[in-house]
């Protein structure tokens, strides 16, 4: 090996503009007043056909909130004609041939919200309601709503191809553990049988594979686009593949033959395949076998015979020892039938994947499904400032399509005076799968296409009556918020800029935010603009001048906040930050409260059954919120959805935040049912309705002592419940709450679900 010396800093990588791509020759008809879903408004539009047409989950709202509305609108304005079938019927392919075939593709996603959780509790019971359809109905989608449109697209004409997105295929696009039928399932693009798969928002890629195909390129000709998965037969030659799909190299690594090297025979036309230049930066605190010093090695110095170019494959744990160009070498993945056997190599594969989640830095990632490689092509670039102010000033109608009358979508009404400002969230909580969809890197509107759209929703919705309902996104504080440097960004691979502690090259100054929301409330005719997007506590407390702004003039009475839970160990799983930063955001929050003059109060979320919290850990968070007079009004049990960390630890049992092998320790995971359902019941000690199974378990845990009346303990005896009226019990159990109304533990409003402008 040659001596280390130092690489030169990566460069910054960037991406065509959007608005940069040629216009198709439909642009010559112009932009729709809605994008149409019938044969006569096509007539009307004067077009003979559509060339692109999306199959989307959800009612067609002509709103930038919901993803089928952003692209079909992306795309019209690239000057394609888009037509929208919106929750078709499945049972046949007929509701697919509406609009005729359709000249370049089907873009098919099942929605805002993945099929299955917008159809089953965490407890798995079927949901009789469905937000984004017309008069709230449920049962409009089928389950895994991607794969069944896609196929039935493909029935109706087997020679237009298929490109599937939204967030159902982006958390889909590996090997996935799927909750609802507890088993491993394929890369939804296997399973589907579509063409391409775009992840992400995912609006230059959909533009790079219209705008070639227009060309006329096939579809499989498009192999290399940032943010998309492909299925190919074999690793193209002239690519260097580190091999990570085991955990468990054995010690003599250098002697692990590479099956497509070609032995040097010492004669002149036969050699071994060289060494390509570049390298990939060393990062401190990221496993050395996975992602060592190699940025800091030179190239091992061989002959290279471009002609002879084959598929270079190095091991994992001595990776680092050859200087890689990034651009030609893809990580292999251990395959869907080793992770669907092993639980400790599908943990290892999650840790590689969102390892691999920098733009900058992210190597393409490869894995078998039999005998073919789904090949995940680097995340996209992010959309610059300027880009995002074009996606939101397409022509949206703002409303519902006419096709529904007087239907009210439950979403829309949600979301229709509500501002989406940023997307992307670097939080890195294990739980969520908004990074896995939108990222890490904050991509934020310019202030002028924000109030442009505040004037918009004053001007063209019906009804308004002066209030926003929201300036926010993933979450309500992370506006313009990012790396302090390009360069150091590009190197890094932490999986939160927040956690263990804020990094210290994260920008943290929320003046614009503060700006934003001043300039908001000065436009004529806003009476009110609320937020009611998360917000994330452990960065408010970073700039006070911010908590003050926000509680002075944008908490109606009530803020929610997640601490999620209170004790270390689940916290630690969880990538949240301690309970005491809870504490320090309240005692500012209370402090501008009283100089405002308002009575207001936090509305806590937590989480129940989450990986890594054992039944005594709940027991902990009751205790703490008795304490602290919070009586729950609404709780949640861990959900694990597709691809997530805290789904690979609830599957594997294992910790994919650190270093993953057989002998690594295991995560307690309250899988069972029971189980569930106990520590979801803490978490509302003090509703009658819990008390029966919480004293049964009590019992059985031999904490009898939680059973009585005093300080020490939770639910009362059951004697107590049968000779009392229950008003008279929770007046017992409660009485510090009753007297104690002004402080934050008064008893919440029912909050509303999360709206449609968190995914697409």
């Amino acid at each position: 090996m040659s001596n280390a010396k130092l690489a030169s800093p990566p460069a910054i990588k960037t991406a065509p503009h959007l608005c940069s791509f040629p216009k198709y020759w439909a642009e010559c008809f112009g932009a729709a007043p809605f994008l149409p879903m019938s044969r006569k408004e096509m007539d009307d539009l004067g077009w003979d056909s559509c060339d692109i047409i999306i199959v989307n989950g959800d009612a067609y709202v002509d709103h930038p909130s919901f993803g089928g509305a952003v692209i079909g609108r992306l795309l019209e304005f690239q000057g394609f004609r888009v037509g929208m079938i919106a929750q078709p019927d499945w049972q046949s392919c007929d509701p697919f041939k509406v609009l005729g075939k359709p000249n370049l593709f089907f873009g098919v996603s099942a929605g805002n919200m993945d099929s299955m959780i917008n159809r089953y509790t965490a407890d798995l019971k079927v949901r009789s309601d469905d937000a984004y359809t017309p008069s709230n109905e449920g049962g409009k989608r089928p389950d895994r709503a991607v794969t069944v449109y896609a196929q039935r697209c493909r029935e109706a004409y087997k020679d237009v191809p298929i490109v599937i997105g939204g967030i159902e295929a982006s958390l889909r696009r590996i090997a996935q553990y799927d909750y609802w039928s507890d088993a491993v399932r394929r890369s939804v693009l296997v399973d589907s049988g579509a063409d391409i798969l775009l992840y992400g928002n995912a609006e230059r890629a959909i533009i790079e594979v219209a705008t070639e195909l227009a060309g006329g390129k096939t579809i499989d000709q498009l192999t290399s686009i940032r943010g998309t998965t492909v299925v190919r037969k074999a690793v193209p030659d002239g690519w260097t593949v580190i091999d990570s799909s085991r955990v468990d190299w054995a010690k003599n690594i250098d002697a692990i033959p590479n099956p497509y090297a070609m032995e040097d025979t010492g004669t002149s036309d036969c050699k071994t395949n060289a060494n390509s230049g570049g390298g990939a930066p060393s990062m401190p605190g990221i496993d050395s076998d996975l992602y060592g010093d190699a940025a800091q090695q030179e190239p091992q110095s061989q002959e290279q015979n471009v002609e002879e170019e084959v598929v270079r494959i190095i091991p994992m744990p001595v990776h680092r020892q050859h200087a890689l160009d990034n651009e030609k070498t893809a990580i292999r993945l251990p395959s869907f039938e080793k992770v669907r056997s092993d639980r400790v190599l599908y943990s290892h594969a999650s840790r590689v994947l969102h390892l691999e989640s920098n733009p900058q830095n992210a190597r393409t990632l490869v894995q078998k499904h039999g005998n073919r490689e789904v090949w995940i092509n680097p995340p996209p670039i992010p959309l610059e400032t300027d880009e995002m102010d074009s996606v939101f000033a397409l022509p949206f109608a703002r409303i519902p399509h006419p096709s529904y009358g007087g239907a009210t979508i439950p979403a829309y009404e949600m979301i229709k005076t509500s501002v989406n400002i940023m997307r992307g969230c670097f939080g890195g909580c294990s739980f969520c799968s908004i990074t896995e969809h939108e990222g890490r890197v904050i991509q934020s509107r310019s202030e002028e296409s924000i109030l442009r759209e505040i004037e918009d929703i004053r001007d063209k919705t019906p009804g308004f009556t002066g209030t926003i309902s929201d300036l926010g996104g993933p979450t309500a504080n992370m506006y313009m918020l990012n790396c302090k440097d390009p360069k150091i960004h590009a190197n890094c691979r932490r999986l939160s800029c927040v956690f263990p502690t804020i990094c210290k090259n994260l920008v943290t100054d929320h003046s614009s935010t503060t700006q934003l929301y001043r300039k908001a409330r000065a436009i004529p005719g806003v009476k009110k603009v609320a937020i009611a997007s998360g917000l994330r506590y452990d960065l408010a407390i970073e700039d006070p001048e911010y908590v003050k702004e926000l509680v002075t003039h944008h908490v109606g009475g009530y803020l929610k906040i997640a601490p999620e839970h209170t004790e270390e160990g689940p916290l630690n799983k969880m990538m949240k930050p301690g309970i005491g930063t809870f504490h320090a955001f309240k005692k500012l929050f209370d402090k501008y409260s009283k100089e405002a003059g308002k009575k207001q109060y936090l509305i806590p979320y937590f989480i129940a059954a989450h990986p890594g919290s054992d039944d005594e850990d709940m027991i902990n968070l009751a205790f703490w919120l008795k304490k602290n007079k919070y009586r729950l009004d609404q709780v949640q049990t861990f959900y694990p959805s597709p691809m997530s960390l805290a789904t690979a630890m609830y599957y594997s049992e294992k910790d994919p935040l650190g270093k993953v092998n057989y002998k690594s320790g295991k995560v307690h995971t309250p899988r069972n049912l029971k189980q569930r359902r106990f520590q979801k019941a803490l978490l509302r000690f003090h509703d009658e309705k819990t008390w029966p199974m919480l004293r049964d378990s009590f019992k059985e845990m031999g904490r009898e002592d939680l059973i009585g009346t005093g300080e020490h303990s939770l639910v009362p005896p059951e004697a107590l419940q049968r000779s009392r009226p229950r008003k008279q019990i929770a007046g017992k159990l409660t009485a510090a709450v009753r007297a104690n109304k002004g402080n934050a533990g008064r008893p919440s409003k029912t909050t509303k679900k999360a709206g449609p402008k968190k995914r697409r």
